[in-house]
């Protein structure tokens, strides 16, 4: 990557040491993907207190430099990382955070673009598509760039269920949630499958046969689970720091691998000019392409209806 700065990719920056913030920072010093990692908060004396902690665990996962720092410190990281926002809390959808994070955003974002950001910007704040879609508003850095932590988690979540239903390695399992990270997502029912076999095969083999119902349920079940989490503990944050790490990881080791990441959306799927989760291919340099995933009729229709739940949020901001 070229520019001024020069990009180091095995450095990371963390924007925001709440709960998600803290949680990711940890996941990433045990991942060993970095040897450098920076974290900025509002309150400098939290990032300071949260470096402190995580950085006594050194010893136990490898030689890593983490400490606090300002935004001078990480216009050279190949990643930053923003968790920065307010929290979801008790019976608040994500989209009901949208006007306050958009402008902790409108604080965070120019500072990064005006030192000509040559790396990777990796938005997990929520709502996370509205707010990868202000990101890429506010910092003017390529598209490919700008990259949502989206739909990964919900997937993740789907996987992990259907591997319970049908007691199969989730590992196993193919499915994708894809739309908004919210109460309008789709699980993409009509390719899942595990290991090539159609998802209703393999249910049928394992004594399942109530499809619809239980295919309902489990949508469900996904859809709800960060609001299940909240009212029990306030708060989610070891499965998006889980999800922020893996996205790292296909970044940093230019893996390719396909991700149901937040990213633009142009002319596909009746849908213009609006982030959202959609399978992608994600290597060194961001997003490469999206992937074309075969939907049916009515997943095609709720997904058009996501992006225009979303569209109508994005143009109240005038970004």
């Amino acid at each position: 990557m070229e520019g001024s700065i020069p990009i180091d990719i095995r450095k990371v920056a963390v924007i925001g040491c709440g709960f998600v913030g803290s949680a990711t920072a940890f996941a990433l010093m045990q991942s060993r993907l970095f040897s450098e990692m920076v974290l900025l908060d509002a309150n400098r004396a939290k990032a300071e207190g949260e470096a402190m902690d995580i950085a006594h665990g050194i010893p136990f996962a490898g030689q890593m430099k983490i400490y606090a720092g300002d935004y001078d410190d990480i216009c050279d990281a190949g990643i930053i990382v923003i968790t920065a926002g307010a929290n979801q809390k008790p019976d608040e959808t994500r989209l009901d955070l949208v006007h306050k994070n958009v402008e902790i955003f409108k604080s965070i974002i120019p500072e990064i673009a005006k030192r000509d950001y040559k790396g990777i910007l990796l938005i997990v704040s929520n709502p996370v598509d509205i707010l990868t879609y202000a990101a890429v508003k506010l910092s003017g850095l390529p598209e490919n760039r700008v990259i949502g932590s989206g739909t990964v988690l919900d997937t993740a979540r789907l996987k992990y269920l259907l591997g319970e239903h049908l007691s199969v390695d989730s590992r196993s399992v193919h499915a994708f949630i894809i739309g908004e990270h919210g109460d309008s997502e789709i699980a993409v029912w009509s390719s899942a499958n595990v290991s090539g076999i159609p998802i209703d095969d393999f249910c049928e083999m394992r004594g399942h046969y109530d499809h619809v119902q239980a295919m309902r349920q489990i949508a469900e079940n996904v859809k709800n689970s960060a609001y299940e989490i909240i009212a029990r503990k306030q708060a989610t944050y070891y499965g998006i720091a889980m999800s922020v790490k893996r996205i790292c990881e296909v970044i940093v080791r230019d893996e390719k691998s396909i991700l149901p990441i937040s990213t633009m959306i142009h002319d596909e799927y009746g849908i213009d000019d609006i982030a959202l989760s959609m399978p992608a291919i994600v290597g060194g340099e961001g997003v490469e392409t999206h992937v074309p995933i075969s939907l049916n009729k009515q997943e095609t229709e709720s997904l058009i209806d996501s992006a225009e739940t979303l569209k109508k949020v994005a143009k109240e901001l005038e970004l």
